[in-house]
Protein backbone atom coordinates (compact mmCIF):
# COMPACT_ATOMS: atom_id res chain seq x y z
CA UNK A 1 0.00 0.00 0.00
CA UNK A 2 1.20 3.28 -1.04
CA UNK A 3 1.99 5.66 1.64
CA UNK A 4 -0.03 9.18 1.50
CA UNK A 5 2.05 11.26 4.34
CA UNK A 6 1.00 14.14 1.48
CA UNK A 7 -2.57 14.13 2.21
CA UNK A 8 -3.54 17.72 3.03
CA UNK A 9 -5.85 18.19 6.34
CA UNK A 10 -9.50 19.12 5.25
CA UNK A 11 -10.43 21.50 8.08
CA UNK A 12 -14.28 21.29 7.68
CA UNK A 13 -16.41 24.30 9.42
CA UNK A 14 -19.54 22.87 10.56
CA UNK A 15 -22.82 22.28 12.60
CA UNK A 16 -24.93 24.31 10.54
CA UNK A 17 -26.70 22.31 10.98
CA UNK A 18 -24.81 19.02 12.25
CA UNK A 19 -27.28 16.94 10.40
CA UNK A 20 -25.59 17.86 6.64
CA UNK A 21 -21.56 18.06 8.52
CA UNK A 22 -22.07 14.46 9.22
CA UNK A 23 -22.69 13.70 5.38
CA UNK A 24 -19.65 15.85 4.72
CA UNK A 25 -17.40 13.79 6.82
CA UNK A 26 -18.87 10.53 5.67
CA UNK A 27 -18.42 11.82 1.86
CA UNK A 28 -15.12 12.51 2.71
CA UNK A 29 -13.67 9.51 3.96
CA UNK A 30 -16.02 7.39 1.08
CA UNK A 31 -13.98 9.39 -1.29
CA UNK A 32 -10.92 9.44 0.07
CA UNK A 33 -11.34 5.41 0.24
CA UNK A 34 -12.50 5.06 -3.43
CA UNK A 35 -9.69 6.91 -4.68
CA UNK A 36 -6.75 5.44 -2.51
CA UNK A 37 -8.29 2.01 -1.92
CA UNK A 38 -7.42 -0.23 1.02
CA UNK A 39 -8.23 1.29 4.87
CA UNK A 40 -7.23 4.86 3.40
CA UNK A 41 -9.28 7.42 5.51
CA UNK A 42 -9.54 11.73 4.71
CA UNK A 43 -7.13 13.43 7.45
CA UNK A 44 -9.79 16.04 8.55
CA UNK A 45 -10.36 18.08 11.48
CA UNK A 46 -13.93 19.66 12.51
CA UNK A 47 -15.14 22.63 14.17
CA UNK A 48 -19.07 22.46 15.03
CA UNK A 49 -20.65 25.42 15.69
CA UNK A 50 -23.95 25.60 17.66
CA UNK A 51 -26.20 26.49 14.79
CA UNK A 52 -29.06 28.08 17.09
CA UNK A 53 -26.32 30.90 17.78
CA UNK A 54 -25.80 31.48 14.00
CA UNK A 55 -29.44 31.16 12.70
CA UNK A 56 -30.01 33.87 15.82
CA UNK A 57 -27.83 35.91 13.69
CA UNK A 58 -28.99 35.07 10.70
CA UNK A 59 -32.27 36.15 11.23
CA UNK A 60 -31.61 39.29 12.93
CA UNK A 61 -29.46 40.55 10.01
CA UNK A 62 -26.00 40.01 11.73
CA UNK A 63 -23.99 38.74 9.53
CA UNK A 64 -20.43 40.57 10.55
CA UNK A 65 -20.88 39.18 14.12
CA UNK A 66 -21.87 35.48 12.23
CA UNK A 67 -18.54 35.98 10.22
CA UNK A 68 -16.52 36.72 13.38
CA UNK A 69 -17.69 32.98 14.75
CA UNK A 70 -16.63 31.27 11.76
CA UNK A 71 -13.72 33.15 11.59
CA UNK A 72 -12.59 32.15 14.94
CA UNK A 73 -13.95 28.65 14.57
CA UNK A 74 -11.43 28.79 11.36
CA UNK A 75 -8.68 30.27 12.98
CA UNK A 76 -8.92 27.11 15.59
CA UNK A 77 -9.36 24.81 12.54
CA UNK A 78 -5.59 26.05 10.95
CA UNK A 79 -4.06 26.28 14.37
CA UNK A 80 -5.12 22.34 14.75
CA UNK A 81 -3.48 21.44 11.55
CA UNK A 82 -5.99 22.31 8.77
CA UNK A 83 -4.27 23.05 5.13
CA UNK A 84 -7.33 24.06 3.75
CA UNK A 85 -10.91 24.86 4.64
CA UNK A 86 -14.61 24.24 3.84
CA UNK A 87 -17.82 26.20 5.48
CA UNK A 88 -20.10 23.11 5.61
CA UNK A 89 -23.01 25.03 4.72
CA UNK A 90 -24.01 27.16 1.66
CA UNK A 91 -25.58 29.97 3.45
CA UNK A 92 -22.91 30.66 5.35
CA UNK A 93 -20.66 31.71 2.43
CA UNK A 94 -22.28 34.94 2.42
CA UNK A 95 -19.19 35.51 5.19
CA UNK A 96 -16.62 33.62 3.11
CA UNK A 97 -14.31 36.20 2.34
CA UNK A 98 -14.19 37.27 6.13
CA UNK A 99 -13.45 34.02 6.81
CA UNK A 100 -10.89 33.56 4.05
CA UNK A 101 -9.13 37.23 5.57
CA UNK A 102 -8.55 35.34 9.09
CA UNK A 103 -6.77 32.39 7.87
CA UNK A 104 -3.69 32.06 6.14
CA UNK A 105 -4.71 28.46 4.70
CA UNK A 106 -7.22 28.34 1.23
CA UNK A 107 -10.48 28.07 1.48
CA UNK A 108 -12.14 25.80 -1.07
CA UNK A 109 -15.46 27.69 -2.43
CA UNK A 110 -18.71 25.59 -2.26
CA UNK A 111 -20.02 28.16 -5.07
CA UNK A 112 -17.01 27.87 -7.80
CA UNK A 113 -17.20 23.98 -7.08
CA UNK A 114 -21.12 23.80 -7.78
CA UNK A 115 -20.75 25.99 -10.99
CA UNK A 116 -17.16 24.29 -12.16
CA UNK A 117 -19.57 21.30 -12.34
CA UNK A 118 -22.55 22.38 -13.84
CA UNK A 119 -20.60 24.22 -16.86
CA UNK A 120 -18.71 20.96 -17.26
CA UNK A 121 -22.17 19.53 -18.10
CA UNK A 122 -22.57 21.73 -20.82
CA UNK A 123 -25.33 23.83 -18.90
CA UNK A 124 -25.78 27.73 -18.51
CA UNK A 125 -29.10 28.20 -16.97
CA UNK A 126 -30.05 26.59 -13.55
CA UNK A 127 -32.61 27.02 -11.06
CA UNK A 128 -31.16 27.42 -7.69
CA UNK A 129 -33.17 25.64 -4.26
CA UNK A 130 -31.67 26.92 -0.69
CA UNK A 131 -32.58 29.03 2.40
CA UNK A 132 -34.66 32.63 1.42
CA UNK A 133 -30.70 34.23 2.32
CA UNK A 134 -29.17 32.10 -0.32
CA UNK A 135 -32.16 32.42 -2.91
CA UNK A 136 -32.87 35.90 -2.55
CA UNK A 137 -29.43 37.67 -1.69
CA UNK A 138 -27.00 38.12 -4.35
CA UNK A 139 -23.76 36.69 -2.79
CA UNK A 140 -24.45 33.30 -4.50
CA UNK A 141 -26.30 34.05 -7.18
CA UNK A 142 -23.66 37.02 -8.43
CA UNK A 143 -20.88 34.07 -7.46
CA UNK A 144 -22.64 31.23 -10.07
CA UNK A 145 -23.49 34.03 -12.35
CA UNK A 146 -19.77 34.75 -12.36
CA UNK A 147 -19.27 31.85 -13.95
CA UNK A 148 -21.03 32.70 -16.77
CA UNK A 149 -24.60 31.05 -15.30
CA UNK A 150 -28.09 32.26 -15.41
CA UNK A 151 -29.60 31.63 -12.20
CA UNK A 152 -33.62 31.27 -11.69
CA UNK A 153 -35.06 31.52 -7.90
CA UNK A 154 -38.28 30.00 -7.92
CA UNK A 155 -41.71 33.23 -7.06
CA UNK A 156 -42.24 34.00 -3.52
CA UNK A 157 -44.69 31.28 -2.42
CA UNK A 158 -42.52 28.32 -3.26
CA UNK A 159 -38.95 30.10 -1.74
CA UNK A 160 -41.33 30.25 2.02
CA UNK A 161 -41.72 26.46 1.62
CA UNK A 162 -38.86 25.56 0.41
CA UNK A 163 -37.04 27.82 3.60
CA UNK A 164 -39.82 26.27 5.54
CA UNK A 165 -38.62 22.62 4.83
CA UNK A 166 -35.29 23.45 5.68
CA UNK A 167 -35.38 24.88 8.68
CA UNK A 168 -38.29 23.06 10.36
CA UNK A 169 -37.58 19.68 8.99
CA UNK A 170 -34.37 18.75 7.26
CA UNK A 171 -32.46 20.71 10.09
CA UNK A 172 -33.73 18.74 12.61
CA UNK A 173 -33.17 15.25 10.46
CA UNK A 174 -37.43 14.72 9.57
CA UNK A 175 -37.61 13.59 5.92
CA UNK A 176 -41.45 13.79 5.08
CA UNK A 177 -42.71 12.53 1.65
CA UNK A 178 -44.94 15.12 1.81
CA UNK A 179 -41.88 17.76 1.23
CA UNK A 180 -40.53 15.80 -1.33
CA UNK A 181 -43.08 16.24 -3.30
CA UNK A 182 -43.69 19.83 -2.78
CA UNK A 183 -39.97 20.05 -3.65
CA UNK A 184 -40.79 17.90 -7.04
CA UNK A 185 -43.20 20.54 -7.57
CA UNK A 186 -41.07 23.52 -7.07
CA UNK A 187 -38.47 21.76 -9.50
CA UNK A 188 -40.97 21.08 -12.03
CA UNK A 189 -41.63 24.76 -12.65
CA UNK A 190 -37.96 25.65 -12.50
CA UNK A 191 -37.47 23.63 -15.52
CA UNK A 192 -40.85 25.55 -17.08
CA UNK A 193 -39.25 28.77 -16.48
CA UNK A 194 -36.16 27.59 -18.19
CA UNK A 195 -34.12 25.60 -16.06
CA UNK A 196 -31.67 23.36 -17.44
CA UNK A 197 -30.34 21.80 -14.18
CA UNK A 198 -31.17 22.52 -10.70
CA UNK A 199 -28.84 23.34 -7.84
CA UNK A 200 -29.29 21.97 -4.85
CA UNK A 201 -28.16 24.57 -2.82
CA UNK A 202 -28.47 23.80 0.49
CA UNK A 203 -26.34 20.75 2.09
CA UNK A 204 -30.00 19.65 3.83
CA UNK A 205 -31.53 19.15 0.65
CA UNK A 206 -29.80 16.02 -0.41
CA UNK A 207 -31.37 14.25 2.47
CA UNK A 208 -34.65 14.70 0.68
CA UNK A 209 -34.04 15.09 -2.73
CA UNK A 210 -32.16 13.56 -5.54
CA UNK A 211 -31.59 12.77 -9.29
CA UNK A 212 -35.07 10.93 -9.06
CA UNK A 213 -36.95 13.43 -8.53
CA UNK A 214 -36.02 15.67 -11.03
CA UNK A 215 -36.31 15.95 -14.82
CA UNK A 216 -33.30 17.68 -15.11
CA UNK A 217 -29.97 17.21 -14.01
CA UNK A 218 -29.73 18.30 -10.04
CA UNK A 219 -26.30 19.32 -8.60
CA UNK A 220 -25.90 17.98 -5.31
CA UNK A 221 -23.56 20.86 -3.70
CA UNK A 222 -22.40 19.03 -0.71
CA UNK A 223 -21.06 16.00 -2.47
CA UNK A 224 -19.56 18.61 -4.99
CA UNK A 225 -17.82 20.75 -2.09
CA UNK A 226 -16.27 17.26 -1.09
CA UNK A 227 -14.88 16.35 -3.98
CA UNK A 228 -13.18 19.32 -4.45
CA UNK A 229 -11.53 19.64 -1.24
CA UNK A 230 -10.58 15.42 -1.39
CA UNK A 231 -9.20 16.58 -5.02
CA UNK A 232 -7.20 19.21 -3.67
CA UNK A 233 -6.54 17.20 -0.88
CA UNK A 234 -4.91 14.21 -2.63
CA UNK A 235 -3.13 16.58 -5.35
CA UNK A 236 -0.04 14.30 -6.16
CA UNK A 237 -0.96 11.59 -4.55
CA UNK A 238 -1.17 8.09 -6.46
CA UNK A 239 -3.94 5.48 -5.20
CA UNK A 240 -2.41 2.32 -3.21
Amino acid sequence: MTAVAGQRVIGMLGGMSWESSAQYYRLANELVRERLGGLHSARCVLASLDFAEVERLQVAGEWAQAGDLLAEAARGLEAAGAELLLICTNTMHKVADQVQAAVGIPLVHLADATAAAVTAAGLDTVGLLGTAFTMEQDFYRDRLAGHGLRVLVPPADDRAEVHRVIYDELCLGVVREESREAYRGVIRRLVDAGAQGVVLGCTEIELLVCAADSPVPVFPTTRLHVEAAVTAALAGQPAG
